[in-house]
C-alpha cells in the first residue's frame, strides 16, 4: 500500500466515519478485507491498517518476541483495545471507530485522516492541527537528521 493524502471529515454520535471518495478509491484493492483499527504506539492517534498490511507489521513485531518483561509491556500496550476484524463498507466506505478507541484519541466530531503508506492515523481534527503546530519549529531538523548524507563516509546520518 502507499496511501497519501489528509481528509478531514466526522464522525457521527455512534463513532461511524466515512471515507472521502478519493481515500477509498485509494482502499478499493483490499476495501472488502478485514481491516485492525488499534491505537498508535507514538501518538495520541488511532490507526487503521488493511489486515494485510497489519499482519507484515506483526511479523516484525513477532521477530522481536523473547521471554522479558519490556517484550511483554510493550505487546501489551501495542495490541490494547485492538479490533482485529473491523469491516469498511465497500459501496459507502463507512466503518464505525470502537468506543475505547474513540476515548483514547478523544474523537469528538470533527476527524483528519492521515494517511501514513501502509495505514490512515485517525485524529481529532484539534489534536491534529495541534501536533502539526507543535513540531513546526523542529521539523526542518528532523528531516534533516534523517536525510542527511555523512560526507565523510557516503551513508546516510
Amino acid at each position: 500500500m502507499n496511501l497519501m493524502g489528509q481528509f478531514d471529515c466526522k464522525a457521527d454520535a455512534k463513532g461511524r466515519v466515512t471515507l472521502p471518495n478519493s481515500l477509498k478509491n485509494q482502499l478499493m484493492p483490499v476495501i472488502n478485507q478485514d481491516f485492525v483499527i488499534k491505537r498508535a504506539v507514538f501518538q495520541g492517534c488511532i490507526e487503521l491498517f488493511p489486515k494485510s498490511e497489519f499482519d507484515i507489521l506483526m511479523q516484525q513485531v513477532r521477530a522481536k518476541k523473547n521471554i522479558s518483561r519490556d517484550y511483554d509491556l510493550f505487546f501489551r500496550k501495542f495490541t490494547a483495545g485492538m479490533k482485529p476484524d473491523l469491516k469498511v463498507d465497500s459501496e459507502t466506505g463507512r466503518f464505525q471507530i470502537p468506543k475505547n478507541l474513540i476515548e483514547f484519541a478523544g474523537i469528538t466530531k470533527e476527524v483528519s485522516l492521515h494517511c501514513a503508506d501502509d495505514r490512515i492515523e485517525i485524529w481529532d481534527k484539534e489534536k491534529y492541527e495541534a501536533v502539526l503546530q507543535e513540531s513546526e519549529n523542529v521539523y526542518g531538523d528532523v528531516a534533516e537528521n534523517i536525510f542527511v548524507v555523512d560526507n565523510k563516509d557516503g551513508k546516510d546520518g
